[in-house]
């Protein structure tokens, strides 16, 4: 049973009637959370004691505008709701059916989606009329593809998903889906914070371990357990036992602070300063071919999570086969690529992370779409290998040399100059 925008039914609203855990409630609110506003969000099946709308009052400026959907069929509006919207109307609406709410910068909903098929499409129709220019929709599903939500939303994501992140230590496990369905404007890019990716498992304060580390450390026991199985009077296990914490570490996550400089491009990655050159190369399809290419080695002692060394929005994303050259090779220029494309304030960037002799596999989460903020992670590749930014040329200077040691996401490569 689908809807329209008269009111809200039981199956229009086919949600989980559980209370959101806290990290779940993070995962969803981190669109709302990196905006500095002013901004609109509007919270659908908010169930009471909900820490999403703890969050997001918490996440609101003075000048944002928040809107709750208190009656939504299978959801009674708690009455917290009401005090909270007495207490900063201003701020703070309460609607009783979509029919009455006004377009927003971000939707969310408060509950993962659990439903007939056709319920839950019919709910995204109308909560995609609700999304302003540029706007982004936030739901979670269960992360199983044989739940009707999620390949629901599968699908939808193919299309317009601009991420799509797996929260792990989640009973169940879940999937939060990130999805834009007109284009967002480069310059909000520019205005936004980094985010964290929920499947980033933080192990310090400062320290967190990519999803990756988690399954090269399981993969690596299981290995052991195998061999002890296999062999109870031999040593061998301990070989993939001894394995399990360094090949983990290899996906360290570090958290770094970005500087706060308009003008400052960063690296988009650990490592050493290969070559920094100006030259043409119209692959791109984008500028005149003209770029200024700093291109950085990752050993494999370095971080080799990938960030983005300006803020913008992906506009293309594109790889190119080739070979697995040593990264520090003049030959590795032909290896196996991928490129990310951005369009920001002062041109076209192009991210290229490459593999190396050992790397064999790039990952990349940032789709065509999305935005990325400086600093933002958004992909890694396994083992040695590199990373090459091209700035327009004669737009930016170099502020690294060969040999240079840099740091990704903090270390300044190079600055935009004055139009």
């Amino acid at each position: 049973m689908t809807t329209s925008r008269t009111g809200a039914s039981r199956d229009a609203l086919p949600l989980r009637t559980t209370r959101p855990s806290g990290r779940l409630a993070r995962a969803l609110l981190a669109e709302l959370t990196r905006h500095p506003g002013p901004k609109s969000a509007l919270l659908v099946g908010v169930p009471a004691g909900s820490p999403v709308l703890a969050g997001a009052l918490d996440a609101l400026a003075a000048e944002d505008h928040l809107t709750v959907l208190a009656d939504a069929g299978s959801i009674e509006a708690p009455a917290h709701v009401a005090e909270v919207a007495a207490g900063r109307p201003d701020q703070v609406e309460i609607v009783d059916s979509l029919a009455d709410a006004k377009p927003c910068d971000v939707v969310i909903v408060a509950q993962p989606l659990a439903g007939p098929a056709a319920a839950v499409a019919g709910l995204l129709a109308e909560l995609r009329e609700l999304l302003a220019p540029g706007g982004i929709l936030v739901v979670a599903t269960a992360a199983r593809m044989t739940d009707p939500a999620a390949a629901e939303l599968s699908d939808l994501t193919e299309r317009h998903g601009v991420g799509s992140d797996l929260l792990l230590r989640h009973r169940p496990a879940l999937r939060v889906h990130r999805l834009r369905f007109t284009p967002a404007e480069p310059a909000l890019a520019e205005r936004l914070a980094p985010v964290t990716r929920p499947s980033s498992v933080p192990l310090t304060g400062g320290m967190h371990l990519d999803s990756n580390g988690v399954a090269a450390g399981v993969a690596c026991l299981g290995l052991a357990l195998l061999a002890k199985r296999a062999r109870p009077s031999s040593k061998l296990w301990l070989v993939p036992a001894l394995a399990a914490v360094p090949a983990a570490a290899f996906f360290r996550d570090p958290q770094r602070s970005t500087p706060h400089d308009p003008d400052a491009v960063v690296a988009a990655s650990d490592g050493t300063v290969l070559g920094v050159e100006q030259l043409h190369d119209d692959k791109f399809g984008v500028g005149d071919g003209d770029w200024l290419r700093v291109a950085v080695f990752l050993s494999v002692l370095d971080v080799h999570i990938n960030r983005a060394p300006v803020a913008g929005r992906v506009i293309e994303v594109f790889r190119e086969t080739g070979g697995y050259a040593p990264a520090m090779k003049a030959a590795a220029e032909h290896n196996v690529a991928a490129y990310t494309v951005l369009e920001t304030a002062h041109g076209p960037v192009v991210v290229a992370q490459r593999t190396g002799l050992v790397a064999r596999r790039i990952v990349h989460r940032a789709p065509v779409g999305g935005l990325l903020a400086r600093g933002e992670r958004f992909g890694l590749i396994r083992f040695g290998s590199r990373t090459d930014v091209y700035l327009p040329a004669g737009a930016a200077e170099a502020v690294v040399a060969p040999g240079d040691k840099v740091a990704g996401g903090a270390t300044v490569i190079a600055r935009w100059q004055p139009s």
